[in-house]
């Protein structure tokens, strides 16, 4: 028999069964924050006629634990069930999908930043307080990787379309590794793809994934494994990448000569080379005027 829908109603029932929803997703919490970012990267609102819709959330079979935990997590009436189909990846797909009626629910959900429908460009951390590294791991969790890469180093990763998301990845990467990363579109299908390796990897992931967090196990078994690896003593540090400053733009253009910017900027005349051929070509903006 399908699973009939709650009305509108549901919206007050919940009160007069005597749950208390009062702290379902308070964000300050890490398994409501972790919780939330996994739902905005990883789930589905959708809405219908007469106030009626569901959340969903669908994952490969072997992660359902993690859709047990959510289901915990919420005190309204939520189901989880499998199913296997064919994809046009694979064959045969076993996923487990739990769904979330509760209009009481959704709009709370909603209200904190999970909109309708498409939204993986919409989406962005929430505007109140929330706890950072637990939002962040959710959305990794679900929209990222963790792990080795072929040639044996460690590496953490995201794939988004979302350029609020994007940006504070690298923004709060950034204080945790000191790496900066530049927030650029992949040419091919508009996608952000941001990656840290080696050191940075290890020390983002050991923040993220700390011990008894709520995770995906299978990645929080991956993060762990990222503090063995050791740089091999023969592998130099690639120094920090230095950008370009706007005073030092001016001098570029009013020198407009590869060796003697060199020498003012203390820069190589290839980087200068390169960097006022960008300005002149338009790749990057000019300086403003102070």
């Amino acid at each position: 028999m399908a699973e009939r829908e709650p009305s509108a109603h549901q919206f007050t029932l919940d009160v007069a069964l005597g749950v208390d929803t009062t702290w379902f997703m308070d964000l300050k919490d890490p398994n409501y924050s972790y919780m939330f970012g996994f739902l905005q990267a990883d789930g589905h609102l959708a809405q219908q006629s007469r106030q009626r819709g569901r959340l969903t959330v669908e994952i490969h079979a072997r992660d359902i634990e993690l859709l047990r935990e959510f289901q915990k997590l919420t005190p309204y009436n939520s189901s989880i069930r499998e199913r296997t189909r064919s994809t046009n990846f694979v064959e045969t797909a076993h996923s487990a999908i739990w769904t979330l009626c509760s209009l009481e629910a959704r709009t709370l959900l909603n209200g904190l930043g999970l909109p309708y429908g498409r939204k993986s460009k919409e989406i962005a951390p929430p505007r109140g307080q929330f706890a950072p590294r637990d939002y962040l791991r959710g959305v990794i969790d679900a929209d990222g990787s963790v792990g080795y890469t072929g040639q044996g180093y460690p590496f953490i990763s995201l794939t988004t379309q979302s350029t609020a998301i994007g940006a504070y990845l690298c923004f709060y990467a950034g204080k945790i590794t000191g790496a900066e990363r530049t927030l650029k579109r992949n040419a091919r299908d508009g996608i952000y793809n941001i990656l840290y390796t080696k050191e940075n990897a290890q020390e983002l992931a050991a923040h993220l994934y700390y011990k008894d967090c709520l995770s995906l196990k299978r990645k929080q078994t991956s993060a762990d494994s990222l503090g063995a690896w050791i740089r091999p003593a023969d592998m130099r540090v690639a120094p920090d990448r230095r950008r370009w400053n706007g005073w030092e733009d001016r001098v570029l253009l009013r020198l407009n000569n590869d060796t003697a910017s060199a020498k003012e900027l203390g820069r190589t005349e290839k980087s200068c080379y390169i960097r006022l051929w960008r300005l002149r070509t338009g790749q990057v903006p000019m300086p403003t005027d102070r």
